[in-house]
């Protein structure tokens, strides 16, 4: 994953730092008593993988034991969901909550029989009278709950939705218990506050199953005042202060702040931005604070991106900052952007229209005009729609893109039925961003998707459904290499650490992943089976299958 992607035989480490790549004679000499020598013929060895959008702390609190698994395949119906959340009732007190997360309504048996269907309340109430239950769906975008939840928020039906947001009713003018995008705040912010203790565990326990992948690097992309929800909020950043201090982080993180959440004004956002106090960490390149990440739009399945072109069956979407009309919301954003960028951050943006990437990525350049600074890496996040004006100015600029394979690769047949089949193909157009000579990385967006860059790396290359296996937006794929690239050298410039870390080159620390086979040789439709044998994090092994 050098400039050239040369090829090697060996490898050797020393003192958690890569000292010699090449052929056996090249490592010969570095072999001493105490050297542990490894032969693993038709094995890969690649730099460390790095999932450069992943929510880890999210990842782990928002699984077993401390949450609902609703995912597909565990459950496949609305009945499914409500038997999990009746077993769930047994346990708890009266006025204790329920939470779940990651159904998928294009995984329910119900919503794919009676197209429009949503989950509801009703279909909670009968098992869950007297508890609240909020349940998170896969793209954290969208939450269904009970009417205890609903009624303990003050929702009934004069309650307006924010700006972005719906909130689906009932013929009667009830909210039904199906809410989007800023509407979820009132109950989320309602949760029970997860304990210190509990997001250590739950950041261990996230960061244990990404290095049996081979991740050692991960972007932490909003943790902060915005991140209020279920009580996290800056205590993210002291969790990740406090495992680093004593030595039990196994990845390396870099973090994006959220100052506000959906909805609110530069004015809060500003605030909130002088008066956050980071804690002092020890050691940069394990946790580093480089950027601000703002929430600009929502998604394409809610209807929810800001679109140049109506979504099928009509809209646009919208911003989803403060403002009364589509100006207003454009002005905050760029003046968030302004903002941010003028006190020396890198921006990373939430946004998945076109229309509201071009206005992004127009903010970025304002911004890099206004107040100039050598080489910021402002990057756009998700750009499932990016258009020819965005990508151009990126490229001119040097500003990149994150994308999220395993998301396409998940969504990949539902979306037809919200953006039209031509939108739909060439949404995450890996292809069109890299040829235009813009940097693209790749991330999980977990716990959006597992994160699993074997997956990701097979759909870059496929384009393939998860559902169906359809393929969408042939003229998008990408090569093996440059796939790998996206997850391992382009996510190093993303962290300003491409001097020390996202290839194999000598003086590089030894972040290190092997699998059990040859990537680029393999049928593609292996990919995401093949063993992860090794992972090192500056030449310790943090997960190791090698033995015997």
């Amino acid at each position: 994953m050098d400039e050239r992607n040369t090829p090697g035989t060996a490898v050797a480490v020393t003192d958690g730092v890569i000292s010699a790549v090449g052929g056996d004679a090249d490592v010969a000499p570095l072999i001493g008593p105490r050297t542990r020598v490894l032969d693993l013929p038709g094995a890969t060895v690649l730099p460390g993988i790095n999932d450069a959008h992943c929510h880890a702390l999210a990842f782990g609190l928002d699984r077993p034991p401390f949450n609902l698994d609703l995912s597909y395949p565990t459950v496949r119906s609305i009945a499914d969901v409500a038997e999990a959340v009746r077993e769930a009732a047994r346990s708890r007190l009266p006025g204790e909550w329920i939470v779940g997360s990651g159904w998928d309504p294009g995984f329910l048996a119900e919503c794919v029989a009676e197209p429009g269907r949503l989950p509801s309340r009703h279909d909670l109430d009968r098992v869950s009278p007297q508890n609240p239950v909020y349940l998170q769906d896969f793209s954290y975008h969208t939450a269904w709950v009970n009417s205890r939840a609903l009624g303990l928020a003050g929702y009934g039906p004069s309650t307006v939705a924010p700006t972005g947001a719906t909130i689906a009713r009932d013929p009667d003018g009830s909210p039904s218990g199906y809410l989007t995008e800023g509407a979820r705040y009132a109950i989320r912010d309602l949760l029970p506050t997860p304990t210190h203790q509990m997001r250590r565990d739950a950041v261990r326990s996230a960061v244990a199953t990404m290095n049996a992948l081979g991740i050692t690097s991960l972007t932490e992309p909003g943790i902060g005042p915005g991140d209020a929800g279920g009580g996290m909020a800056e205590g993210g950043l002291e969790v990740y202060r406090d495992l680093e201090a004593d030595g039990q982080l196994d990845a390396r993180v870099t973090v994006l702040i959220l100052a506000v959440k959906m909805s609110r004004s530069v004015e809060e956002f500003t605030e909130n931005l002088s008066t956050l106090q980071l804690p002092a960490y020890r050691d940069p390149r394990m946790v580093n604070v480089v950027g601000v990440k703002v929430m600009a739009d929502g998604i394409p399945p809610n209807r929810t991106s800001w679109m140049h072109e109506p979504f099928v069956g009509g809209g646009c979407g919208g911003l989803t900052v403060g403002g009364e009309s589509d100006e207003e919301r454009e002005e905050t954003l760029r003046a968030m952007i302004v903002h941010a960028h003028s006190l020396g951050y890198q921006l990373g943006v939430h946004i998945t229209g076109d229309r509201g990437i071009d206005a992004v990525v127009d903010a970025f350049a304002e911004a890099a005009r206004r107040h100039p600074r050598p080489d910021p890496r402002h990057y756009v996040i998700h750009g499932d729609f990016m258009t020819p004006h965005s990508l151009r100015v990126s490229r001119e600029h040097g500003f990149g893109v994150n994308m999220n394979p395993t998301i396409k690769w998940t969504i990949a047949d539902l979306e037809e039925e919200f953006v039209g089949p031509e939108r739909a193909a060439y949404e995450f157009p890996y292809r069109t961003a890299l040829d235009a000579g813009v940097t693209v990385t790749s991330g999980s967006d977990a716990p959006v998707t597992f994160p699993d860059w074997r997956q990701g790396v097979s759909t870059m290359v496929l384009r393939e459904s998860k559902a169906s296996g359809r393929v969408s937006g042939p003229d998008e794929r990408i090569g093996v290499l440059e796939a790998l690239r996206t997850y391992t050298a382009a996510p190093a410039w993303q962290d300003f650490a491409e001097s020390w870390k996202g290839s194999l080159e000598v003086g590089k620390v030894a972040d290190i992943c092997v699998v059990a086979g040859d990537l680029l040789t393999m049928d593609p439709h292996d990919i995401p089976t093949v063993p992860v044998l090794l992972t090192l994090l500056g030449g310790r092994a943090v997960h190791d299958a090698t033995a015997g």
